[in-house]
């Protein structure tokens, strides 16, 4: 049995807030002239652009200096006009290279979602948005409700990298239950992870159990992880299926899945609307919860004679574990960060404070600015625990389909309404001891709690919970157990 760490009570309600202000002291005096040029160079113009007296100089010390330091100041500002234009031609060059979003995109959730640039309504006494944000694209919702606080082109279709990894938790890890289910690794499970892919250190003709193969996802981002995962549900081509049918059910229409770890890969893209969605939908599971909120695990090593070792991993999510420059945040619990050389980084968190959960997701900030995704996911998450109540929302994450489909009933359950078969991946029954996994196919949010046994009882109580449009998180997402 592993040994899990959460993060501790105070670790998560005793770290103060981020601050990324900039320094408003002004900087700290040096030789350099405005313009780049020192003294010393500057006594060079001087020397080199200055007719040499006629006879010898008989002026004072101090006038000298006042002409030297007015030939500085001259040609300094003279080479500050010269080179601002120059500059600032750079900056237009360089800004025209950069990615653009697309004119049109996808209105789910809201017209406004659909525009492009930033997209906030302040009310009074609502706070400004952090400066300095350099993401393509982010969202800042409200978990419970559902409400979109702000969004900056939420629905740009951007390479994901390891973040589409909770759509690969939130489809298959309802199917592979329990948890405690061991799997022999097998040469051919390992075949298909990419080069230079992020690793836990699965190791062939090694057995997992389930429990620590989903550790290997959430904490170490493993590839190696997701592909025996894959192996289990069906093969990766199975899973890939899958992950399309329950990205369109939790109406992601920006997502299109062609590998399920994330790893790059032609047309595979989603959008901060869409992975905050996958986030929403996961977080209502508790395993995915458990896994996303953990901080380190003891993990299966290599056999040396009959005794097993074990190694501990830790959370890549530097907003759980700290990192230099970058503080645990206040409230945290989960979700899931990515990282590739096209994606760049990618960030999807949840927070809770003052009984308020929010979520957000940060897609491809600035590459040479240092934990860049995680410094504006804090600053970001701040901005929206202090502007709730005072913004109107600019757009809502969408419920499933089979919510939608329910709700149009007037509340009540429609009698055709998506309720999952207890099928596998290949259409056959799976069972394991006296539990029956949930389907791969079609399955999504709540829905792939239900079991065929109960199904008429608990299809009449969620035709109750579904009338109420929030579609809420469950408590426990706020109280995670502490260990």
């Amino acid at each position: 049995m592993n040994q899990l760490h959460t993060p501790k009570a105070s670790r998560n309600q005793d770290t103060g807030r981020l601050s990324f202000m900039p320094p408003v002291s002004p900087p700290r005096s040096g030789t350099l002239v405005r313009g780049g040029l020192s003294w010393r160079s500057a006594r060079r113009v001087r020397r080199s652009g200055s007719p040499s007296p006629a006879k010898p100089c008989t002026f004072p010390t101090v006038p000298a200096l006042k002409q030297i330091a007015s030939t500085v100041i001259s040609t300094a500002l003279l080479s500050a006009f010269a080179l601002t234009p120059a500059v600032a031609a750079d900056k237009d060059k360089a800004d025209d290279k950069q990615p653009k979003p697309p004119a049109s995109m996808s209105t789910v959730g809201g017209t406004r979602l659909g525009q492009t640039g930033t997209q906030v309504e302040l009310g009074p006494g609502a706070p400004v948005l952090p400066k300095d944000l350099t993401a393509r694209s982010w969202v800042v919702a409200d978990a419970e409700n559902g409400e979109v606080l702000a969004a900056h082109n939420a629905h740009w279709r951007l390479p994901p990298a390891s973040t589409l990894k909770m759509l690969f938790a939130d489809t298959v890890l309802p199917a592979l239950q329990p948890k405690t289910m061991t799997y022999t690794v097998d040469e051919a499970d390992l075949a298909g992870v990419g080069e230079g892919s992020s690793l836990v250190g699965i190791k062939e003709d090694h057995s997992y159990t389930v429990h620590d193969l989903w550790l290997g996802v959430f904490l170490r981002s493993g590839n190696d992880a997701v592909h025996v995962l894959s192996a289990m549900y069906g093969g990766v081509d199975a899973t890939v299926a899958a992950m399309r049918r329950h990205a369109e059910e939790l109406q992601a229409l920006d997502t299109y899945v062609v590998s399920p770890d994330g790893y790059d890969a032609p047309k595979q893209v989603s959008s901060a609307y869409d992975l905050t969605l996958f986030a929403r939908s996961g977080m209502q599971k508790a395993d995915f919860r458990e896994y996303a909120a953990t901080a380190t695990a003891s993990f299966p090593g290599e056999k040396k004679g009959k005794k097993r070792e074990s190694f501990e991993i830790q959370n890549t999510n530097r907003l759980i574990t700290g990192d230099i420059g970058v503080e645990p945040y206040k409230g945290i619990a989960g979700v899931k960060n990515g990282y590739t050389s096209h994606a760049g980084n990618t960030f999807t968190g949840v927070a809770e404070r003052d009984g308020k959960v929010l979520l957000v997701t940060v897609m491809h900030p600035d590459d040479e600015v240092s934990h860049a995704v995680y410094k504006e996911a804090a600053s970001l998450l701040d901005w929206g625990f202090e502007a709730s109540g005072k913004v109107s929302p600019v757009g809502m994450l969408v419920p499933p389909k089979s919510a939608e489909a329910s709700l149009g009933k007037g509340g009540e359950a429609a009698s055709g309404a998506a309720v999952p078969k207890e099928e596998g991946a290949h259409g056959k029954p799976v069972t394991v001891g006296t539990s029956v996994a949930a389907a791969p196919a079609g399955s999504g949010g709540v829905w792939t709690a239900l079991s065929v046994t109960a199904g008429s009882l608990l299809l009449l109580a969620a035709g109750v919970y579904l009338v109420n449009r929030r579609w809420p998180l469950p408590d426990l997402v706020r109280r995670l157990p502490r260990h």
